[in-house]
């Protein structure tokens, strides 16, 4: 199955426009669903350190190369830096203790995970880090350090090759245009939440005039967040039961998960879905055999709500943001 790739800017890579998703994949099972996916034809693989399955998905990919299946150049692996290690002396530190998780040279994409640093953490005291706060030992505490701060330190891994692209995540564009003044190597990639309730043009529309590319998580909408009990998902429709996807999924006999990631793949996004299920993993990948008219398009997008379901300042106290610098996605 051929899945198009994007061209990250300034390096020249390529990545897969579907790749697969690492976040609440099980410990247990990461390392047999990452080289199932190989074996199924993913080869772009979106983790992050809070994720807590690193090393098991690099045991995944390195079975996979040492069977044969693919050579490490194939594989495009992404991972984040979270936001308790945003502090210059930090960066590198993070970066290295991941690949070494991960049992890789180096990362083919590294993301600020959340433009919002919080104090230092060390790494044997509590890893993997995250916004839950266990037993009220640790205390969730904003730390001073300037995004172009850090972003100096995310190109200086580029500069000593453990990391061949940097870009950010969950942010919006004001914050993309002000850190753009001060970079040096421009970002390859913004991480968002995308989906039919949260659609965001414009800000797609900047990226684009940028030359930065876009990842869409969350896909599908609430569906994610519902075992996480999370107010705003349970309170919402799914989308896979919305009569504008399931109509749109019967009219070209597919499923309304391919209609969704077929909406965000025509409008330029990649995708990161995941599944530890053989056929619907073929079933995600298959998404470039058909198109949506302009006026499916029209409609789902006509689905927006600017409603986002990941809301880390929702499990955080003291936390004060600037409305607009941080999309809370």
């Amino acid at each position: 199955m051929v899945v198009p790739n994007i061209t990250l800017k300034p390096s020249g890579q390529k990545v897969a426009q579907v790749g697969f998703g690492l976040w609440k994949v099980p410990n247990d099972s990461t390392s047999d669903v990452v080289y199932n996916a190989i074996k199924t034809g993913y080869r772009h693989f979106d983790g992050a350190c809070d994720y807590g399955n690193e090393k098991e998905a690099g045991e995944g990919i390195r079975r996979a190369i040492k069977d044969g299946l693919v050579k490490r150049e194939d594989i495009f692996v992404t991972t984040k830096l979270w936001a308790t290690f945003h502090s210059p002396e930090h960066v590198e530190q993070a970066a290295k203790k991941q690949l070494g998780d991960w049992g890789l040279e180096y990362f083919d994409l590294y993301l600020i995970h959340f433009p919002l640093p919080l104090q230092y953490v060390d790494p044997a005291e509590r890893y993997p880090p995250g916004w839950s706060i266990a037993a009220d030992k640790w205390e969730t505490k904003t730390a001073n350090i300037p995004l172009a701060t850090t972003w100096k330190a995310m190109e200086s891994l580029v500069d000593a090759g453990l990391v061949k692209n940097i870009g950010l995540c969950n942010c919006q564009g004001g914050l993309l245009l002000d850190l753009l003044r001060s970079a040096r190597i421009p970002p390859a990639m913004l991480q968002i939440e995308h989906h039919p309730y949260l659609v965001q043009p414009q800000l797609l529309d900047l990226c684009k005039d940028l030359g930065i590319a876009v990842t869409a998580y969350s896909s599908f909408g609430p569906l994610s967040y519902r075992d996480l009990q999370t107010p705003k998902a349970l309170g919402t429709a799914l989308l896979f039961e919305n009569d504008v996807i399931t109509s749109t999924a019967k009219k070209h006999r597919k499923s309304p998960a391919q209609i969704l990631l077929k909406w965000a793949v025509q409008r330029g996004v990649i995708v990161i879905p995941k599944s530890a299920d053989t056929k619907r993993q073929t079933e995600n990948m298959d998404v470039f055999s058909f198109d949506l008219s302009s006026e499916e398009l029209s409609a789902i997008s006509s689905l927006d709500k600017g409603l986002r379901f990941n809301d880390p300042v929702s499990v955080t106290c003291g936390i004060v943001i600037v409305s607009g610098a941080l999309e809370i996605g």
